[in-house]
């Protein structure tokens, strides 16, 4: 919270060239299975968030638009292709891992069902491991460098040549 007692979120993708700020609370929280999001967030569905008229600032870059319908513009970023916004007539909503907190944004509701991919409600019965237990990668992961943009707003990014 800030000192005016309103939200604020900070959010970006994936490489820090843009990052955003929603300052107030955020709208209903959705998945949409629409085939046009699905090939838009190349995903079995796309987690978003809608923001309120005015919340929405860019603290650094801004995204790269792409008209995916005569209604709709989808903002990503052009430099690491992070799927950032879904831009309507009636709004703007947010991809919800673009956030540095996407565990405190619980979708609500769910959108486009008719292309809902069948297996989508089995996922969770799949068996899940953590990432050390695969034998074959723990050398991988141990001496993995990430270039990643930390969950976290920076002065500068990157803080380094990569």
């Amino acid at each position: 919270m800030t000192l005016d007692n309103k939200p604020v979120y900070t959010g970006g993708c994936q490489c820090g060239a843009v990052r955003f700020r929603v300052e107030g609370a955020l709208g209903r929280a959705s998945i949409c299975h629409c085939r046009m999001c699905q090939k838009a967030f190349g995903s079995f569905y796309a987690p978003l968030v809608s923001v309120a008229e005015g919340t929405l600032h860019w603290m650094r870059g801004e995204p790269k638009r792409f008209q995916s319908s005569n209604h709709v513009r989808r903002g990503f970023c052009s430099d690491c292709g992070t799927p950032l916004t879904y831009e309507a007539p009636d709004g703007v909503a947010l991809a919800i891992g673009a956030f540095d907190t996407p565990e405190h944004i619980q979708p609500t509701i769910q959108w486009g069902i008719e292309k809902k991919l069948g297996y989508v409600d089995t996922l969770s019965t799949l068996p899940g491991y953590p990432t050390e237990r695969d034998a074959q990668s723990i050398a991988f992961v141990k001496t993995m460098v990430s270039y990643q943009h930390p969950d976290y707003d920076t002065e500068n990014w990157p803080s380094r040549k990569a």
